[in-house]
């Protein structure tokens, strides 16, 4: 594997750090800012829906440019989104922060998922997009645990310095670990960019997407209260617990990452039947301990880590250049969005049983949107591979690599 994906992995590790710190710091949040508990959590929701509607467009103005200037451009402007959150006088321009880093963070994992496909063999790009998860996912167990302790030591703002400092020593690897790449042929323009968005299987593959986080993040976002409330464990053992899904994500991540790219649709079909299971495992066993803690490291093996099979699947339906990877993250980002918010409302109305219930749901809808390809590759037994399309039009731009890689 490229050392070069490795380092975009660091990249993505600071981004979602910067994500998920104010979800551990909303009370010194609050006061700092004079504000309410529940108007710090909309900062979550800005900075989300600042992906989803802000990344594309953004990464469209730099579709001219090679793909590690394009990365060299959105460092600094996510380190002036977080300089702004540290230094953030009162909510609005806690709000236009989250703005900035929120668009420069889409945009980042659609540029960065491309460049490593870039680099790395058709092949094995399955494997290259789970190197580069796993920033996301050590950003989760390990990134948000530091930053909130940070914050909780030394204020809410050293956490936002902390990711700035983490910002500056990640584009620096950049800088010197990233190889200029060239951009792939027919790329660079709106036009040829827009073309992937003509087939209608590209937005298909795109809702199972949305479906798979949206199934996951349900259950995810209302974990604390169905442990502490249903289960009866003390809120002292929920981080304890939160770690241990965190790491089931970074262990299922990388056994995905394994077979994406040869068998992407049976992965696919087992990771959301089992989400399903598992998802209603958990709402009927909630009140077990044991039960409810097999269910939520199931969820952690095979909810978020579909991923690398997700963006591979999306990448044969489209192609692997810059805007189709953070499109992709923007339906992702929505998934997000839907699961948290469907979860909070059946919380609100049925109990904190009724996320897991909802997430189980989802997965079943995600599973009906895989159906056409399941019909496609019986009749094809092919199908599942990259087609002749992508085959001939996404291979890598032929580079030298640095000494010591592996290709």
């Amino acid at each position: 594997m490229p050392r070069a994906v490795h380092v975009l992995a660091f990249g993505i590790f600071a981004m979602v750090t910067s994500e998920f710190v104010v979800a551990g710091l909303m009370p010194q949040m609050a006061e700092g800012l004079g504000v309410t508990v529940p108007q710090v959590g909309y900062l979550i929701t800005v900075f989300a829906l600042s992906m989803a509607f802000g990344g594309p467009p953004l990464t469209v103005a730099l579709l001219r440019l090679p793909p590690k200037t394009a990365l060299m451009t959105l460092f600094p402007l996510f380190l002036a989104g977080n300089v702004l959150a540290a230094t953030a006088s009162g909510y609005p321009a806690m709000v236009v922060a989250r703005v900035i880093t929120g668009v420069a963070s889409q945009a980042f994992f659609g540029v960065a998922i491309s460049l490593g496909s870039q680099l790395t063999r058709p092949e094995r790009r399955g494997r290259a997009v789970a190197v580069l998860l796993n920033g996301l996912m050590l950003g989760t167990l390990l990134g948000l645990p530091l930053a909130t302790l940070t914050g909780e030591r030394y204020g809410w703002r050293a956490a936002f310095w902390a990711i700035s400092a983490l910002t500056v020593a990640a584009a620096l690897c950049t800088a010197v670990g990233v190889r200029r790449a060239d951009r792939p042929e027919g790329s660079g323009t709106l036009r040829s960019e827009l073309t992937a968005f003509r087939a209608p299987r590209l937005w298909l593959t795109l809702l199972t997407s949305t479906m798979v986080i949206g199934a996951t993040f349900s259950a995810f976002s209302y974990l604390n209260p169905i442990l502490t409330e249903v289960t009866g464990f003390s809120p002292g053992a929920v981080p304890l617990l939160l770690l241990a899904y965190g790491a089931a994500t970074v262990v299922g991540n990388t056994v995905v990452g394994r077979f994406a790219d040869r068998h992407t649709l049976p992965v696919l079909l087992g990771g959301l039947s089992l989400n399903a299971v598992f998802l209603a495992g958990f709402a009927l066993l909630a009140g077990v301990e044991a039960g409810a803690v097999l269910c939520m490291l199931g969820v952690g093996l095979v909810g978020v880590t579909m991923n690398p099979a997700l963006v591979t699947r999306v990448q044969r339906a489209g192609n692997a250049r810059p805007l189709v990877n953070t499109v992709h993250s923007s339906f992702i980002t929505l998934g997000v969005v839907l699961g948290s918010a469907l979860g909070g409302l059946g919380l609100d109305r049925f109990g904190p049983r009724a996320p897991l219930w909802l997430g189980a749901a989802l997965a079943v809808a995600g599973l009906l949107t895989l159906v056409p390809d399941l019909l496609r590759r019986g009749r094809s037994p092919g199908a599942d591979g990259p087609g002749p399309a992508s085959a001939k039009s996404e291979q890598p731009v032929p580079a030298p690599l640095h000494a010591g890689q592996t290709p």
